[in-house]
């Protein structure tokens, strides 16, 4: 890497452990990637982003990664990042973005999924808003047999002879999930990924925003629950965590229950009763029901040959 490129990489520290508690897989290190950032609100669970919210405190700031706030840029500097880790790693990519959303170029993407396919020894999470766009993209990524070209400064060394586009035996290494906040916005999301190739597909229902109802969960492989955080946090009733839990316990699915948010409420009849508890995100699992606790699990790992 040259010293630009060293430098830029050092002021922006882009991959770095994180405190996201479901990258915390048995064995590896949990960590974020964003070699996109910035994105376009589209649905009610976009309401209180906290990606947006911390972008848009360093508008402005001369030099910082998000000198441009929440819009939209690419950074593919960091592409060749997971290629440099040895030690095994669990990337949730692009925890500040969407990486299939509009104005993300298929080259780009092919770049993208060309690493997560290179670094077989780590995990990467794709989570997405625009199930019908990732669908649409990867698709593409299938037929694409060209030879690969670089991308700006992901070039030269970093193209390895091992790297592949997404092909049509998706690697094991690489989870696709779609985010599930309600039954308009967040029921069709979960067909959709149903039939879009994945070796795990997962749903983050955060932050569950009313009760889901029945679910199919047919071709999912793992859920994770949690209920909103921060300034302005809507309620999330105890009620719709445990009739999901249920559920995915009858049909075999793991579930991690990440937190139950700044707002928890339990209902009697018509008649939600606020829930006050120490903790600011509801992450404390001794304030939690009982039945409710423990409930940290992992979707089962393939480990690549």
């Amino acid at each position: 890497m040259d010293n630009r490129l060293a430098a830029r990489d050092s002021m922006e520290k882009q991959t770095h452990g994180t405190n996201i508690e479901w990258t915390h897989v048995p064995g590896y290190k949990g960590e974020t990637w964003n070699p996109v950032r910035g994105c376009v609100k589209i649905s009610p669970g976009c309401k209180h982003c906290y990606a947006e919210t911390t972008a848009e405190r360093f508008r402005g700031v001369p030099g910082h990664a998000y000198e441009q706030g929440f819009d939209l840029r690419l950074a593919p500097w960091l592409l060749p990042k997971p290629l440099r880790h040895r030690k095994p790693r669990a990337y949730f990519v692009n925890s500040m973005s969407d990486l299939h959303q509009d104005g993300v170029p298929h080259k780009f993407l092919r770049a993208a999924y060309s690493v997560m396919g290179a670094c077989r020894r780590h995990i990467f999470m794709v989570l997405t808003k625009r199930a019908e766009g990732m669908r649409t993209d990867l698709g593409a990524l299938r037929m694409d047999r060209g030879p690969f070209e670089s991308y700006e400064d992901f070039s030269g060394p970093f193209i390895q002879e091992n790297m592949r586009a997404f092909a049509e035996a998706p690697p094991p290494n690489i989870w696709l999930g779609v985010s599930v906040e309600d039954r308009k916005w967040g029921l069709p999301r979960i067909d959709i990924l149903r039939t879009i190739p994945a070796a795990v597909r997962f749903l983050s229902v955060e932050p569950l925003l009313e009760g889901l109802g029945p679910l199919d969960l047919s071709g999912i492989h793992w859920v994770i629950i949690g209920g909103e955080s921060g300034p302005g946090a809507r309620p999330f009733d105890i009620d719709w965590a445990e009739q999901i839990v249920i559920q995915c316990k009858e049909q075999g699915v793991p579930v991690f229950l990440k937190q139950l948010g700044a707002a928890p409420v339990r209902s009697f009849g018509d008649m939600p009763i606020k829930i006050r508890l120490k903790s600011k995100k509801g992450s404390d699992e001794a304030e939690w029901p009982s039945h409710l606790r423990g409930l940290k699990q992992f979707p089962q790992i393939v480990r690549a040959a």
